[in-house]
């Protein structure tokens, strides 16, 4: 626990800034429960799956390869299966898919809490013609979590991690006439464009859910500054900066998981949709995170991405 989380107060719900994810859970039995987590084999993919393990939940924990997720996990106690997902392999995105259908038991999905990600690649990475960041954390994700709403129960629950790194994206919001990066390229630019489009894409996800009669919810959320596996491709400087900073200022992986726990099974939350959230209460995102024609052109735009991949 850090300074500020000692000292930080908690908001409305009750929690905030030093809450863990374990303590957002005290009270809830998620039996028969089953959650998909993607990113699971480092940081907050670990202490998520960990937790809702912990309270009952059966999940399905997603990493690049079965090996790395039984690696990571193997030991956990609770009911715990891996599957394997590239987020930038549509092939690998879709096994994952009919790899849960296989493996579900007949049994419909309660919540998707899309925790992987890449963050601030000091130099250009090519994707499928795409900058790795925007394809892997938002056309990956949102490959998987189309392909998973039919298997959702009726009050599912998506979970999409942005961050106030959003914040960081072009003034444009999205550059559509720059997705592969080639025209400029910067490390947290990009990253903050990718970190947009998984908050618009769970606000417009959000809407067309409602405007479906549907009672599956989607939400996006900062989780706060961690000192996790994200952190790999930063410059060793920014690495250790962050290093000395963590017992001042930043949060633990147990205080950064909280809020992606809390949005994905507090009862509080029951048909609350469309929102931002930041240590475990609603937040206000950027005004490009609230712009309703720029998810809609971003939805529709990352539709003709994934058609090429089918």
């Amino acid at each position: 626990m850090s300074l500020v989380s000692r000292i930080k107060g908690n908001g409305p719900s009750g929690f905030g800034y030093g809450t863990t994810a374990e303590v957002v859970t005290q009270g809830i039995s998620l039996k028969d429960k089953q959650f998909l987590v993607t990113g699971s084999t480092s940081g907050l993919g670990i202490e998520t799956v960990r937790v809702l393990a912990q309270r009952g939940a059966r999940v399905f924990a997603t990493g690049r390869t079965k090996e790395k997720v039984l690696s990571a996990l193997g030991r956990m106690p609770g009911t715990i299966v891996p599957l394997e997902c590239e987020l930038s392999e549509p092939k690998s995105v879709r096994a994952c898919v009919s790899s849960y259908a296989l493996e579900s038991q007949g049994r419909p999905l309660d919540g998707i809490i899309a925790n992987a990600g890449v963050m601030a690649l000091p130099t250009l990475e090519l994707t499928h013609g795409y900058e790795r960041q925007f394809f892997t954390n938002h056309i990956g994700h949102f490959l998987l979590i189309t392909g998973l709403l039919p298997a959702l129960a009726e009050k599912a629950r998506v979970v999409v991690l942005s961050s106030d790194a959003h914040r960081m994206a072009p003034k444009a919001g999205i550059e559509f006439d720059n997705l592969s990066g080639q025209k400029s390229y910067s490390p947290w630019r990009a990253y903050g464009q990718s970190k947009l489009a998984n908050l618009l894409f769970a606000k417009q996800l959000a809407k067309r859910l409602a405007s479906a009669g549907s009672g599956v919810t989607a939400n996006a959320l900062h989780p706060g500054v961690i000192v996790s596996g994200l952190q790999r491709s930063m410059p060793a400087f920014q690495r250790w900066s962050m290093a000395v900073m963590s017992p001042i200022a930043l949060k633990s992986i147990a205080e950064g998981a909280a809020t992606q726990v809390y949005v994905a099974t507090r009862p509080e939350l029951d048909g609350v949709s469309g929102e931002y959230f930041a240590d475990c209460n609603i937040a206000r995102p950027s005004e490009r995170g609230r712009d309703s024609a720029l998810a809609e052109r971003l939805w529709q735009e990352t539709e003709q991405i994934v058609a090429k991949f089918s």
